[in-house]
């Protein structure tokens, strides 16, 4: 019989549906052995807000408690775009955003995910503005969960795909609440960054330490990638099956600016299993990096 890999010390998650209640992603994260979690709030493809049930959002810190998953990250709606030409699209966007600031308020997560938005057919640093301005007002003070920027893959319309980029969002708003970025390995790599060489990766690091400081650097999406290096294309991939491989991940994970903060996988869920077989190719490449 295969000998399981025992969890690292690192704070390793999934991405875990919350379909049957939100509480239950808690269950969903447990059984898989994480001790960290990313979630959707609501449904990441619609416009409609529903609310939270008391009693899930009790049931929610319960198992949270019990199980020590920390910290909780809620990806904000796919629908959002702050960037967009369409000044509705702007205004339903930081409703929408409000809205899942609320949500991680309420369940108390301590971050949202999001992604700004693109602008096809606009100047990138005047979209990057609009976002930025769209984002400010778009967060109340007095909550408590913060935002986190997440890099993208460099396709047309993207203003996001350079750590410079989110170091402008972040400098225009220039907002407390705004407390970092999150790195997605497929996006990063589809965008141009050759993390999967030690020289790429530093490459990544140390503009991550130029632009923002590397305490910026609250999260990392793990995801391999099925297209190749500066595709400009978002498909993630399976952990080593993909463009980046089980070295670049090697190498990757061998960094501690990477594993001194948390790590959400995002990989494909083609299989019930899939959650867990990624997670047991990462617990074991961190065990003989980190042991």
């Amino acid at each position: 019989m295969k000998k399981k890999n025992k969890r690292p010390r690192v704070r390793v998650g999934v991405h875990t549906s919350i379909a049957g209640g939100i509480s239950r992603s808690i269950e969903r994260a447990a059984h898989l052995d994480c001790n960290t979690i990313q979630i959707f709030s609501h449904s990441p493809r619609q416009w409609k807000k529903t609310r939270i049930p008391a009693a899930e959002v009790n049931h929610f810190a319960e198992l949270r408690q019990k199980y020590d998953i920390s910290p909780v990250f809620v990806h904000a709606s796919y629908l959002i775009n702050l960037a967009s030409l369409s000044s509705v699209v702007v205004k339903k966007s930081m409703d929408l955003l409000s809205y899942e600031m609320e949500n991680a308020d309420m369940i108390g997560a301590e971050y949202v995910v999001l992604h700004t938005g693109s602008a096809r057919g606009e100047d990138e640093k005047k979209a990057r503005e609009k976002a930025a301005m769209a984002l400010k007002r778009s967060i109340n003070k007095k909550g408590r969960a913060s935002i986190i920027l997440e890099n993208t893959a460099g396709q047309r319309g993207d203003i996001t795909s350079s750590i410079h980029a989110l170091a402008d969002i972040m400098d225009i708003c220039n907002n407390d609440r705004i407390a970092g970025i999150c790195i997605d390995t497929c996006h990063a790599f589809a965008s141009g960054y050759d993390i999967a060489a030690g020289e790429g990766l530093n490459t990544l690091v140390n503009e991550i330490k130029k632009y923002m400081g590397i305490d910026k650097l609250k999260l990392i999406h793990l995801n391999d990638s099925k297209k190749p290096l500066e595709s400009g294309v978002d498909r993630h991939e399976h952990i080593g099956r993909g463009s980046i491989g089980i070295e670049g991940f090697r190498n990757i994970l061998s960094d501690r600016s990477i594993t001194n903060v948390p790590i959400i996988l995002e990989t494909p869920k083609d299989d019930e299993d899939d959650d867990r077989k990624n997670l047991e190719t990462v617990f074991a490449l961190l065990n003989k990096i980190l042991n």
